[in-house]
């Protein structure tokens, strides 16, 4: 451009607003006629910027000219870019703006708070022109750099002044890269980056599309070079030492601030609004992200540690032991309100665990989000810093607070769990990656180990919170949890006995006179078992048994003299059938993507039988439903909860081992409906020890019911757990009935005064 500073544009001027041309021109006052402007300098004090007179340096620079004359500049590029509009190119104007590095010129005033509050008027200014300047500006040199610059003034501390604006800054730039996503790695680079490639031989490059756009001072000053495509970049090694402050932790190592270090700054601020925005601008860059940026994103870039280590961080601001019933009611936190409702209850670290949850599930939506190269390393980034290197140690302790709260936080974090990726780790981490049939002798992974010891520990609280987490894994869609716990163990079908004939009735399959529990006294009490009422078929055309057997099974189950919901309203089997199945609709939806087969795999008649595990899970469930009758109320209600879970799978082996009563297993196999059988052998003969057990038996149900004052009496456990049976036994029936109705789903069908349907 051929004219002086101060006579810039004689062509241009014609065609300007006589408004804007009336007055000093916004431009020559801030090139500052070639001057060097140095914070505290005569240059700077005396600059054609300020008013001719002496500037008080206490003056703020909102009470200055200073705010007129940087909306005059912004006027007049939108204005010139309009008339430009036909011919795509810079105007004088902007080139103006970019030779004389204006920009850089700010950027100074802005670092010397030159006059007090020009921090806060340079952030607008780079946030207006970048947003309402619709020419690719962020690809010039004297654009790039003062923007980086600008990065590294913003608040690294929480509290910031200039927060409101640096969050408006990120938001034009997030925009910008959502519209080229190639700008993000080239924003990303700052001078630390740029050394290290020179250092290692790299050479400098525009991006491609800016070749056309050079500034004429690039040959001097150079330009950032682009991310190295394949591999490591030279200086990853760096990124990847220990950290050992905060900066240094949020910096990747470098201590220099880009725009994911700002952003992450911003996302702990202590404005809602501030923070809440600065989380949605992450989210774009990382959701808009190409290959390449993608890539270097997660391996270059503080980005995946830093989240993850504000995370942790978040962890260890909570207390230490926190009552996991207060935890359940924190249910729902979300990264959009991470705060939960002012009506509950208050408890200490509420606020701590509803930021640790708000942001968890922030770093989920994140991977969800993501780039899968971003997802990826996120996802293991949690796993390692959080799961394996906090929780775990927590969940390995003899404390039993320590065991309560980290398996209770491990159950909230993923009821909201939702990607994929981070599902992926989780459940690596809780299940280890063995899928091969387990045997007694095995030795699972040290956690798993752990985990199935905790749901039949000494302590019942360990017990009951241990369950629930397998209960809430149970409902994630994963393949991988339900073949780990349960169908590694059932492939092949070595539960059933070889070569034996299908039993035709229930007296059959049941041979009680050889059972221990079945003594000749205990047949002379009273207890048979019940005939059906009609001959119906043991078996149906494609190989299961028919619905009616099994629903009356175990119905009938439970004797009579040890039933107490007739005589009580809205207790029935119908009602079991509701919710049966709305939880079969939405387990079978979950699974349909895995393609299960519908039937039974066929038994090979001449393949030996090998020894069958029911597996540790199984095991431990299978115990624990063993001692239903001594067991509290609560823990006998999460065990039954978590075997419904599994009964409610679509998969012909979980329910012909768990709902089918008419089997034949395997010699020392054991079954869900045998260790029911011998659960009700053992109740029988107890009852005969317990003087008024009808009336006694009533009297607790009602006070499970709430109709009835809590008063304590002789045998309540036993007395409970009767009670936790009977329901049992008809939830299993519902769940039998939902999942091959003889007619249709959700038939209303209300059991017999007997029992029988």
């Amino acid at each position: 451009m051929e004219s002086s500073a101060v006579n810039f544009f004689p062509v241009g001027r014609r065609s300007l607003p006589p408004p804007l041309l009336d007055r000093p021109s916004p431009f020559c006052a801030l090139a500052g006629k070639g001057e060097v402007f140095k914070p505290g300098c005569p240059s700077l004090r005396h600059s054609p910027l300020f008013p001719k007179h002496p500037l008080d340096e206490n003056t703020p620079a909102k009470k200055t000219d200073i705010p007129w004359r940087l909306k005059q500049m912004l006027d007049i590029l939108v204005y010139e870019e309009q008339q430009q509009a036909a011919m795509g190119e810079a105007g004088p104007c902007l080139e103006y703006l970019l030779q004389h590095k204006i920009l850089e010129t700010l950027c100074t005033l802005g670092k010397a708070e030159y006059p007090p509050g020009m921090r806060q008027q340079v952030f607008q200014f780079f946030s207006r022109v970048l947003a309402q300047v619709q020419h690719p500006l962020l690809h010039y040199l004297s654009v790039h750099r003062p923007v980086q610059k600008l990065l590294r003034l913003g608040g690294t501390v929480p509290g910031s002044v200039t927060e409101k604006e640096e969050v408006q800054l990120t938001t034009v730039l997030c925009s910008k890269i959502q519209q080229d996503p190639e700008l993000l790695a080239y924003i990303l680079e700052g001078k630390k980056t740029v050394a290290r490639k020179k250092a290692c031989g790299e050479p400098d490059a525009l991006p491609k599309d800016t070749a056309s756009h050079r500034d004429k001072d690039c040959s001097q000053d150079g330009a950032p070079a682009r991310p190295q495509r394949d591999g490591e970049p030279c200086g990853a090694q760096t990124l990847n030492n220990p950290l050992l402050t905060e900066t240094e932790e949020l910096d990747g190592g470098t201590a220099e601030s880009n725009l994911i270090t700002s952003l992450l700054g911003l996302c702990r601020s202590k404005k809602s609004r501030v923070a809440l925005k600065a989380q949605e601008n992450l989210l774009l860059l990382v959701s808009t992200a190409s290959p390449a940026a993608a890539t270097y994103l997660a391996q270059s870039s503080p980005c995946c540690r830093a989240i993850v280590w504000h995370l942790c961080q978040l962890y260890r601001s909570m207390p230490a032991f926190l009552d996991p019933a207060d935890i359940a009611t924190l249910e729902g936190i979300s990264w959009r309100l991470p705060s939960a409702p002012s009506d509950e209850a208050s408890f200490p670290g509420k606020e701590a665990l509803a930021a640790f949850l708000g942001w968890f599930d922030y770093c989920d939506h994140l991977i969800t989000e993501a780039h899968m190269v971003v997802a990826d390393a996120l996802a293991k980034a949690v796993a390692e810093k959080l799961f394996v290197e906090t929780l775990q140690p927590q969940l390995l302790h003899v404390s039993e607070p320590s065991i309560l709260t980290s398996t209770a936080l491990l159950t909230a974090m993923l009821r909201q769990l939702r990607s994929p990726a981070l599902l992926r780790e989780a459940v690596t981490f809780l299940l280890g990656t063995d899928r091969q049939p387990e045997a007694p002798g095995d030795k699972p992974c040290a956690l798993y180990a752990h985990l199935i010891g905790h749901c039949d520990h000494l302590s019942d609280e360990i017990s009951i919170a241990t369950l629930r987490l397998f209960e809430e894994l149970l409902q994630k869609p994963d393949e991988g949890i339900i073949r780990s716990l349960v169908l590694r163990n059932l492939e092949g079908r070595p539960y059933v006995a070889r070569g034996s004939p299908e039993p035709e009735s229930y007296e059959d399959n049941l041979d009680l006179e050889e059972d221990p529990y079945f003594t000749d006294s205990f047949l002379d009490s009273g207890f048979q078992p019940r005939a059906k009422p009609h001959p119906v078929p043991a078996t149906s055309y494609d190989g299961k048994t028919a619905v009616t057997e099994i629903v009356n099974s175990f119905l009938c189950l439970v004797p009579e003299e040890a039933k107490t919901s007739a005589f009580l309203e809205e207790t029935g089997y119908d009602t079991y059938v509701h919710d049966a199945y709305g939880l079969f609709q939405e387990c079978s939806s979950r699974v349909a993507p895995w393609g299960w087969p519908r039937t039974p795999i066929p038994l090979d008649l001449h393949e030996p039988e090998r020894p069958f595990f029911e597996g540790h899970f199984l095991q431990v469930l299978f115990d624990r439903m063993s001692r239903i009758l001594d067991q509290p109320y609560s823990l006998n209600l999460q065990v039954t909860s978590v075997l419904s879970r599994l009964a409610l799978f679509p998969h012909p082996h979980i329910h012909e081992y768990l709902l089918d009563p008419y089997i034949s297993l395997a010699p020392g196999c054991r079954s869900l409906f045998s260790v029911l059988v011998r659960v009700i052998g053992d109740l029988m003969q107890r009852i005969q020890r317990v003087p008024q057990f009808p009336g006694k038996l009533l009297l607790v149900r009602k006070q499970l019911m709430g109709q009835a004052p809590g008063e304590q009496l002789d045998h309540q456990t036993l007395l409970q757990g009767v009670v936790v049976l009977e329901e049992f036994c008809k939830e299993l029936a519902a769940i039998a009935f939902v999942k091959f109705p003889p007619n249709g789903p959700l038939q209303n069908v209300s059991p017999a005064p007997d029992g029988q349907i």
